[in-house]
Formats: structure tokens, C-alpha cells, sequence
């Protein structure tokens, strides 16, 4: 049996970050006449860099990722329903079942959600709307009528206000800063789009933008309000609770923002503990200066800003790999802050992730079995087990004449589960077959970035997908003798990120470094599992809220 699953569409929405095909990046390179001497580091920049941690031959190495970007990742053929994405028979569900009641009960279980995203993306069309004017409600209807999408997402927001959670929260603002009745927001809300737009998004209002996006309220119960956050801790209760009562949550945070998230952690868990019957046992880490990286101008040398400090900048969310790393964990979740439902559809999410625990439980068992037998004085028998093991159990491209020694290095990795769900246009990476340079086919995910789109095969590949990535992850990271791994040893280094932005009016580019579940896992054993799509329903966009997986009952 394979496992594997697919992308997001080609046609999908755009990000809103300029990220160039790799190919057209090697087009970048410098002029083979420029010499490596003008990278040399002075004294101030190399008491920059111990500043921050990072070791010059690292800097080093970015600059040669900027001179000469690797190449992009080639697709064998998407990951399909029997050729990589694995339909879990009632058995395996069962037996899945099983293993993670029992792996919950060890507390073995824990979380990780990366939630140092800010909402100021949420609020997109919102703060456009206000750059360039929304006087009336005639002027943004005129807007809207001409496909200004910004000015459609914003009329579509005020006309709803009634039915976002924060809602009263949003009344009170404006009746404060503005001196206008609650009343505004049920009935003329558009007719009022600039003092009713300040309340939400200005400083001395809710200042929503500015926050980040687990603190928002998401969802409106009777009893009030409820942000991701807490809805996020509610998820971990249901699928991380050990035999003791506690239930293990770690949640990457932005430094100005793990601040409000202690203080909102501290007014809910209590009354939360209580109802739940847990005890939450929750921690913070922000991504490490260490793991910023540097920028160059056009012509790939390191940027500097007014007083000629090189410029760094935060590495992406794949630099999360030394905050998974510094856990120690056994088995956890990974999944996104904003992936959340309400309690009435939370069953489905709740049952599904669950079911991933257990079932790379019982791969990691399974695989610890024939690493053990594999020892010293491996037999043809144990050989023969742990071959087809590797190849029908994990889907891993291995000769059948493999030594024990090639098996062992195949087998002795960590473990991902992968939930994916049919694509339906959401924007995400997909799960595709991808041939190295020796020819091997491993399961990844891939972004488009990663890919040459201007290759019709690749192309064609990329778009023939079925499923996409809603990052719903379960993971084992520790050996057959209970150690965790070291998941630096795992990156693929060179699956980097290359973007174009600026600084005080200068363009620059950027490098990201391998994505977390793209080229930080790279070198992972992963398989890919069919979930419901009633487990993903992102929130990238205020007007999100407004779908049925945010809305209270009818």
C-alpha cells in the first residue's frame, strides 16, 4: 500500500506576499565577474551577528542560496486516493482508536499550535477600504459595482456586523470613541463605514488589527464570546488529557503579543479546568533571533539599512522547527490557530486528530518492533519483515535488495500522519510523490513556490491534485529507545523560500527558510490520510467568520 494526498489549485487565491518560481530566481544570480570579497564581514557586523546568535559561515550560506538558488522540487505525479492518500478501513480506525486512548492516558500526548500569526491580515480590505476613502455607503456600493474586491469585502462586513462574535465589544467602541449608539451597528452600520471602521480597527477603539489572531472572538455563545485561543484549549482537553488530568498545550507567539495571551490565558483557564475536568499544563516560546535571516538587494549583496546595519529579518514559520525541537515531545498535533470550530461541529476535528494520534502510534510501534529486530545480528526473516514493512506500511521507496544497514537509516526517523482534505480551492500546500536527485519518490508537501509552473508537466502535476494541506498533523519524534530526535538532522536546507519586498523604499529580497511542514520535515517518514473536510475551516479573512463553521446553531 502507498500513501500520499495533493495541492491547493493552481487557480487559487494569490498570496499576498510576491513569491517568485525558483527558475525565475537563478535569473538573479550575480554576474559571474563579481567577487566574493565584497561579502566579506567587517568587525560591526560580526559583533551584529553574535548579537543575534548567528554564526558568520551560516551567512555565508544564505548568500550563496541568493547567488544560486536550488533547484525546484520536481513532482512524480500528485498523491491520490491508493497511490499515497490512505482511506482508513473500520479496522485500522478501531485499532487507531485504541492505541491513542491508551497513548493519551501515558500523558504522552501533547499539542503544538503555531499562533504567532498577526490579524492584521484578516483585515486586508478592511484597512485598503480606509486608505483610500469610504466616506458613505453609496461610495463603497460604487466601489463594489466596479469589482474593487476590498471595497466588496468591507460593504459585506458592515452589513453584517450583527452576526461577529465581537459584535457588542464593537458597539461599546463606538459608542465610546464615536458617541453613536449601539444601534449603528444592527441598522446603519454602512451608511457609517469611516467612524464605525475606527472602532474596530483604531488604537483608541479595538485596535483588532494590531492584535494577534488567536486573541480574537471567534464564535458567540450564549454565554458570551470565545476566541481561538480558548476554543484552541477546549480541542486540546478533548485530545491531550492524560490519565492525571493534565492536558499539554505549547503555542509559538509573537514577543509583543505572548504578553496578552498569558493575561487571557490566566482569566479563562480556571473556569475552563472546571468544566472540563483537566488541568492545563500551557507554555509559550517565541521564534529564535537566531533563526532570522538576512536580506539582500538586487544584486545579492547584504542589505543595510540608514546606519549600515545589515538587515535581518524573521525566517518564516519553518524556523518553528527549533521550537518543536527544544519540546522534547513524544507524540503531538500540529495544527493552525485559526482551525478551529464551535462546539456544535467540533466532534469531527475532535475524532480525526484522535484518530491520527493513535494511528502514528501504532506506526511508531510498529516501526520500533523492526528496528529492535534489525540489531545487531539481523536475521534474512527480520530483514524480509522490516522490508515490506518500509514499503507497503510506509510507503517508502526501497530496493528489495536493500541492506539492513540502508533499512534501518529509512526506518529510524521521525513519523508523520497527515491529515488532507479534498480540494476545494482553499490556498495551502498539497501533498505530492517527489523525485530527489537519485531518483527516489518521497511523500512531501509541496507549495507552489517550490515548484517551475512554467513547466507544462509540472504544471499539469500540480493542478491534477485532489487534496490539499490543512496543516492537521500528528507526529511521533522519538526512537525506538524513547529518545526524542534531534529534528534539525531532518531539513532539507536548500528547500528555501526566495521573496521580493522593501524597506524604507528600497527593494530587497527575502529568504524563508524551509516551511515547517514543507522543507523542515523533508527528510520525515510522512503519509498522508484522508480527513472530512469538516475539519478544516480556516479563518484568513474577517468576512470568514461570517460562514456556517463560525456561526452559532440555527
Amino acid at each position: 500500500m502507498s500513501w500520499c494526498a495533493k495541492p491547493w489549485r493552481a487557480s487559487a487565491t494569490p498570496r499576498t506576499e510576491r513569491r517568485y518560481s525558483l527558475r525565475r530566481l537563478a535569473r538573479l544570480r550575480l554576474p559571474a565577474n563579481v567577487s566574493h570579497s565584497e561579502l566579506d564581514l567587517s568587525p560591526a557586523d560580526r559583533a551584529q551577528l553574535a548579537e543575534l546568535g548567528i554564526a558568520a559561515t551560516e551567512v555565508e550560506r544564505q548568500l550563496d542560496l541568493f547567488r544560486q538558488p536550488p533547484p525546484p522540487a520536481h513532482l512524480d505525479r500528485p498523491c491520490t486516493p491508493g497511490d499515497g492518500v490512505a482511506l482508513l478501513r473500520a479496522d485500522q480506525r478501531r485499532d487507531a482508536a485504541t492505541a491513542y486512548a491508551t497513548a493519551a492516558a501515558a500523558g504522552r500526548v501533547s499539542k503544538f499550535t503555531p499562533a504567532s500569526g498577526a490579524a492584521s491580515r484578516m483585515f486586508q480590505a478592511l484597512l485598503a477600504t480606509r486608505e483610500i476613502g469610504c466616506a458613505d455607503r453609496g461610495v463603497l456600493a460604487a466601489r463594489a459595482a466596479r469589482n474593487d474586491s476590498a471595497a466588496r469585502d468591507t460593504l459585506e462586513c458592515l452589513e453584517q456586523l450583527p452576526r461577529f462574535a465581537f459584535r457588542d465589544a464593537w458597539a461599546a467602541a463606538l459608542a465610546r470613541r464615536a458617541a453613536l449608539p449601539a444601534e449603528v451597528l444592527s441598522a446603519h452600520a454602512s451608511s457609517q463605514p469611516t467612524a464605525v471602521l475606527a472602532a474596530l480597527l483604531d488604537a483608541d477603539g479595538l485596535d483588532y488589527a494590531a492584535l494577534a489572531k488567536g486573541l480574537l472572538p471567534f464564535h458567540l455563545y450564549p454565554e458570551g464570546p470565545r476566541t481561538a485561543f480558548e476554543e484552541q484549549l477546549i480541542e486540546t482537553a478533548a485530545i491531550a488529557r492524560a490519565a492525571d488530568g493534565a492536558a499539554r498545550l505549547h503555542l509559538t507567539v509573537s514577543p509583543e503579543h505572548e504578553r496578552a495571551f498569558r493575561d487571557l490565558l490566566s482569566r479563562v483557564a480556571a473556569p475552563l479546568e472546571r468544566r472540563l475536568g483537566v488541568r492545563f499544563a500551557v507554555d509559550f516560546s517565541t521564534q529564535k533571533r537566531a533563526t532570522d535571516t538576512l536580506a539582500v538587494d538586487a544584486e545579492n549583496r547584504p542589505f543595510r539599512t540608514a546606519d549600515g546595519r545589515l538587515l535581518f529579518r524573521p525566517g518564516g514559520h519553518g524556523a518553528l522547527i527549533e521550537n518543536l525541537n527544544d519540546l522534547q515531545a513524544d507524540l503531538l498535533f500540529i495544527k493552525n490557530i485559526d482551525n478551529v470550530q464551535p462546539d456544535h461541529l467540533r466532534a469531527p476535528a475532535i475524532e480525526w486528530m484522535q484518530l491520527l494520534l493513535g494511528h502514528v502510534a501504532t506506526l511508531q510501534a510498529d516501526r520500533d518492533r523492526h528496528l529492535v529486530a534489525l540489531g545487531a545480528a539481523a536475521s534474512p526473516a527480520a530483514r524480509a519483515s522490516a522490508l515490506d514493512f518500509a514499503r507497503a506500511g510506509l510507503g517508502l521507496d526501497v530496493a528489495t535488495d536493500a541492506a539492513v544497514a540502508t533499512l534501518v537509516a529509512l526506518l529510524d526517523r521521525p513519523l508523520r500522519v497527515c491529515g488532507v482534505v479534498r480540494n476545494t480551492g482553499e490556498p495551502g500546500g498539497g501533498p505530492f510523490w517527489v523525485r530527489d536527485a537519485d531518483g527516489r519518490c518521497s511523500a512531501q508537501i509541496v507549495e507552489s513556490a517550490q515548484i517551475d509552473l512554467s513547466n507544462p508537466d509540472q504544471r499539469r502535476a500540480f493542478a491534477s491534485a485532489t487534496h490539499f494541506n490543512p496543516v492537521f498533523l500528528a507526529c511521533a519524534v522519538r526512537d525506538a529507545h524513547g529518545r526524542a530526535y534531534d529534528l534539525r538532522r531532518f531539513v532539507d536546507p536548500r528547500a528555501v523560500f526566495i521573496s521580493h519586498k522593501s524597506k524604507d523604499g528600497r527593494e530587497l529580497k527575502a529568504l524563508e527558510r524551509p516551511g515547517l511542514w514543507n522543507g523542515a520535515m523533508a527528510h520525515w517518514t510522512t503519509l498522508f490520510v484522508e480527513v472530512p473536510n469538516a475539519t478544516f475551516t480556516p479563518v484568513k479573512t474577517i468576512n470568514d467568520l461570517l460562514r456556517p463553521a463560525h456561526q452559532p446553531p440555527a
